[in-house]
């Protein structure tokens, strides 16, 4: 079977004498050289002034950039172009303010303290988590000083006209596959205005970017973020149903869609045929401006000319596009997914879940002309839409294994790992309709195969390597994505496991929210209630879309919920239910019992390379000293106090 990827760059062509011509042609993340290139970046980013380099990044000036600028070539003079740590220190806090100084207190005017969702709640301790879940948004709520709109050049935040609603944490702009989630959430609080804001925004951003990047400051600009604006609409749209307001956007929607199409698709030559796949990609040269130091010091330490450290820059900003950064799924060493963060290669794997949102967002785009008429339009993107199902249905699913699996285009092979992003078809309806039985069977089996089911959710992956998106992290939208494409199919049992999968991140969440009233960016999934770890930052905690998909899973399943009793009959027998003659449950307590073990004595196996704390990981048996929770910094989860329950 040979496959070929059609669009081989230039400098490939050329060879390796222009390579580095080629990777210098790329413009920077963005223009300024205060946020996201320059000498003043790189002096004050190596200077390590900051446990995280994202603080730096998203401080305001005090100054014009030029003047900035300006000081900044007579402070290099004075020093000999070789300031200490200390010298750095004190030119930073000469020119700029302290990060976080674009917004200013803002709780969302449409914030209802008992939304109707709650009624649906059976169990009463999760309904009170709900409540107070919904009492969580007028925490996350942003709104931008006047002076960001007059005087944008002196910040790295991008401006937009309404108040948002954030992740929570270091994350203090908004970002744009987390907003999927988060609208999902406010829509269940009935924030309809707030909704309609962040959808305003992001309009407003695709109509003067052209694109949505990965997140609200400018050197996020040259990179996007899984394409979920379309869906996000459609999520409101849904709801209250307003035509006019269809009408007015539709075409910046098809911007937003089309930008996808023309910078990140390639076609692949299977069996003959051409097919059209999207990949996430990078077209920028440079370290991130975010992560700059450590991004530098990873390529000096495993690559030695330019054109491989640009390379390995573009790779990493491009899991960073894919939401996923970082995790096993991009490393490509020997046509496996072993290695570390220097064999990453994202841009030349397709991943499933890119796909079946490029076809939802045709889908959706179809439904929507339809809507308004536009007949010819709606049969482009019904076209485009079939074109998508035929190339995911060819290339990415695979009978024999029972799933959707990424392609490796470097050594021309399915990637056969387990990521909850495997059934992502199921999710947005990317599976042709008449094979839809087979299909869900072999699913099933699959799952039960991998033996998924661990008492804190479903990993990420099953790869100790100590990145974030890797065993034993368990993360909220994968969480969802798996339950809401299982619940989607007409399949009792699947209806039955999406029960089982969102009952055990259910109770973990709301067993980590009982001790600390804290909602993390994720968790572990060896351990009822624990938090994650790993990566490039400490846990997060807020948090955006913890919330928004606890919000829908309780909306959807709270009335058969319940905290200590056992099921529901009918999903209780799931248990014992021969989905695909197999008559155990799919949470075997073995793998449970053998992964809480590990996770005890072990901690994470794989170290990562990118490592940005103070001391030393813990392991789950370490307590760290108690102290009062920080939003901006991480905390151990056995050792944050409870507060107040008046406090939210």
């Amino acid at each position: 079977m040979v496959v070929k990827v059609l669009n081989i760059s230039l400098c490939l062509l050329i060879g390796l004498a222009l390579r580095t011509a080629c990777a210098t042609e790329s413009p920077p993340p963005c223009n300024s050289e205060i946020y996201c290139h320059g000498r003043l970046l790189h002096t004050i980013q190596m200077a390590k002034v900051y446990e995280d380099s994202k603080t730096f990044v998203d401080m305001k000036l005090k100054n014009s950039p030029n003047e900035t600028l300006a000081k900044f070539d007579i402070f290099m003079k004075i020093h000999n172009n070789a300031p200490t740590r200390n010298h750095v220190k004190k030119f930073i806090s000469e020119n700029f303010e302290r990060e976080g100084q674009e917004f200013e207190e803002w709780v969302p005017e449409d914030w209802v303290e008992k939304p109707s969702f709650l009624e649906n709640i059976h169990d009463p301790s999760f309904r009170e988590w709900g409540s107070n879940l919904n009492k969580i948004w007028r925490e996350l709520g942003r709104k931008m000083k006047k002076e960001v709109e007059r005087d944008q050049e002196l910040y790295s935040i991008i401006w937009v006209p309404n108040p948002v609603i954030v992740p929570g944490g270091r994350f203090r702009e908004f970002y744009y596959w987390d907003s999927y989630w988060i609208v999902q959430g406010l829509l269940l609080s009935e924030m309809y205005d707030t909704v309609k804001g962040m959808l305003d925004n992001f309009l407003y951003i695709v109509d003067n970017y052209g694109h949505i990047p990965n997140g609200g400051r400018i050197y996020y600009l040259e990179r996007s973020q899984p394409p979920l604006l379309i869906p996000m609409f459609k999520l409101y749209f849904d709801t209250v149903k307003d035509m006019k307001y269809l009408a007015d956007n539709i075409v910046t929607m098809e911007s937003e869609f089309d930008y996808w199409m023309s910078n990140h698709t390639k076609v692949v030559l299977y069996n003959g045929k051409n097919y059209t796949l999207a990949v996430y990609g990078d077209r920028s040269r440079g370290p991130r401006p975010e992560s700059y130091s450590e991004d530098v010091e990873m390529a000096d330490k495993g690559f030695r000319d330019g054109y491989q450290k640009e390379a390995f820059y573009s790779e990493l900003k491009a899991a960073a596009e894919s939401g996923w950064d970082f995790s096993s799924r991009w490393f490509v060493t020997n046509a496996t997914n072993k290695g570390n963060l220097t064999n990453i290669n994202t841009r030349s794997i397709v991943p499933v879940d890119l796909n079946a949102l490029m076809y939802w967002n045709a889908v959706i785009l179809a439904e929507f002309n339809q809507y308004l008429n536009n007949t010819e339009k709606a049969k482009k993107y019904n076209e485009i839409a079939n074109e998508w199902m035929e190339a995911v249905t060819a290339v990415l699913w695979h009978e024999e294994v029972g799933v959707w699996l990424d392609y490796d285009l470097i050594n021309n092979i399915k990637r056969d790992y387990f990521y909850p992003s495997n059934i992502a078809p199921l999710w947005t309806g990317c599976y042709p309709t008449n094979d839809r039985e087979k299909v869900i069977r072999l699913v099933l089996k699959y799952l039960q195969t991998m033996n998924i089911m661990y008492p804190g959710g479903i990993p990420t992956t099953k790869e100790h390597t100590g990145e974030q998106w890797d065993f034993p992290n368990a993360w909220p939208p994968l969480q969802h994505m798996m339950v809401a494409g299982l619940h989607n199919t007409d399949n009792e049992a699947a209806h039955r496991l999406a029960f089982e999968i969102a009952e055990k991140w259910i109770k973990s969440n709301y067993k980590a929210f009982n001790q600390t009233e804290v909602m993390y960016e994720k968790y572990d999934a060896t351990v009822s209630g624990g938090h994650g770890g790993g990566g490039e930052y400490e846990v997060q905690f807020g948090f955006g879309w913890s919330n928004g998909v606890i919000m829908a899973m309780l909306d959807r399943f709270g009335d058969s919920l319940r905290l200590d009793d056992a099921p529901p009959k009918e999903y209780a027998e799931a248990r014992h239910s021969a989905v695909v003659g197999a008559p155990s449950t799919f949470g075997q307590v073995a793998t449970g019992l053998l992964a809480l073990i590990v996770s005890l004595t072990a901690g994470f196996i794989g170290i990562s390379i990118y490592k940005r704390r103070t001391s030393a990981s813990h392991s789950a048996g370490e307590f760290l000293k108690k102290r009062v929770p920080s939003r901006a910094q991480y905390t151990e989860l056995r050792s944050i106090p409870k507060r107040a329950r008046n406090s939210r």
